[in-house]
């Protein structure tokens, strides 16, 4: 790595903001059902910090824009997010969980969208370098993952959000290590064209959008309930933790291997591609081929495809269409149509989890991504990262 770049202060951040969705996404249900709440309230709540990323990241990306003061908006938001969950140690009513889910993730969500554009601005004409930064997200997914479900085998659940606040308290000291930079983009004009008009003026931006959004629909049953599937299917808590991490592994393989990949392939190609391994991802999940080990090993494998190579395409797709002063907008709208889709997946997995059976709610999600891939298929150029 060059000597300018803040190689270790920029992946410590990477660090701890993705361990915290390793202890909260195979978690959240988990937690939620040990307080007794039924697979429609768990899915509710799982969907209010997805709903609070369709609104946060568009705000802050707008002030950050604006003022330039994006690593302000980091380090507030780390602090806050860390205050406001600290309010589940008051109660854990339905109410007040909903509270407290809706109020750290507003200021969660301010935090990534503001920090890629900073990454971005570190890394200026080496872009491509991204995925290795980037990487240590997922190290410190699996880190926590594993680690949390360890830990759970041996203590009660009532021990996670202390878990969690301790994993924001990282998040809030990297923010305050890492250094400021302003982007400057080569490979986008300079222009006063407003956001949304560079949006509609690219039809290709709104198929792009539209099918992230789509991805993220998919995921939600695996985010909501892929913890209880697994231990109804007999696994314990460790194992159900080296199964999300063996999912997270691949993706660290893939980011590894991503600047060749992206130098040889086309962002749609990666993009499809990742759509079409998604669909079949959620089909063998959702089919009795799941209970079997290998088989369900080699699904988790996928989770490079369906997240890794598909979040990566997608941050070079939107670097590479805005110019300097849309680009905290343009990766806001990534992270607010992806909770879009995140929360509806979330809301109809909660719904159909009981009443249509997990064949039917991955059927569903299957269904998603095959549509996206016809989207983009149809809608989307061939171009380079």
């Amino acid at each position: 790595m060059s000597a300018a770049l803040p190689f270790w202060r920029l992946s410590s951040f990477y660090f701890f903001y993705f361990a915290l969705l390793g202890g909260t996404a195979p978690f959240f249900g988990l937690y939620f059902a040990h307080l007794g709440f039924s697979a429609e309230r768990i899915g509710e709540l799982v969907a209010i910090p997805m709903i609070m990323r369709c609104l946060a990241p568009n705000l802050w990306g707008w002030v950050g824009d604006v003022t330039g003061q994006r690593l302000l908006i980091v380090r507030l938001g780390a602090l806050c997010t860390l205050l406001a969950f600290s309010l589940i140690f008051i109660g854990q009513s339905y109410g007040w969980l909903v509270l407290v889910m809706a109020l750290h993730a507003f200021f969660w969500h301010a935090v990534l969208p503001q920090f890629e554009v900073i990454t971005f601005a570190h890394l200026r004409d080496q872009a491509a370098r991204y995925s290795r930064v980037r990487l240590w997200g997922s190290i410190g997914f699996v880190v926590a993952v594993v680690g949390l479900g360890w830990l759970f085998e041996g203590l009660s659940l009532e021990a996670w959000p202390l878990a969690i606040v301790l994993i924001m308290g990282g998040i809030v000291l990297a923010s305050f290590w890492v250094p400021n930079a302003q982007p400057v983009t080569h490979n986008a004009p300079l222009t006063d064209e407003g956001f949304w008009q560079q949006v509609q003026r690219q039809p290709g931006l709104l198929a792009f959008y539209l099918c992230a959004g789509l991805m993220q629909l998919s995921h939600g049953p695996y985010y909501t309930f892929l913890s209880l599937y697994l231990e109804s299917l007999g696994y314990s808590r460790t194992a159900v933790g080296l199964l999300w991490s063996l999912g997270v592994v691949a993706e660290i393989l893939l980011f590894w291997v991503m600047s060749p990949l992206l130098a040889r392939f086309s962002l749609k190609q990666i993009l499809l591609t990742s759509f079409l391994l998604a669909t079949l991802r959620w089909l063998l999940l959702g089919s009795s081929l799941a209970e079997s080990l290998p088989c369900l090993l080699g699904i988790q494998v996928l989770h490079a495809a369906t997240f890794g190579s598909f979040h990566i395409a997608s941050v070079h797709f939107v670097q590479h269409h805005f110019g300097p002063r849309q680009q905290g907008q343009g990766q806001a709208l990534y992270a607010s149509v992806s909770g879009v889709g995140g929360a509806l997946g979330a809301l109809y997995a909660g719904y159909s989890w009981n009443s249509l059976g997990s064949a039917w709610t991955f059927g569903i999600a299957a269904l998603a991504t095959l549509a996206a891939a016809v989207i983009m298929f149809a809608r989307l150029h061939e171009e380079r990262a």
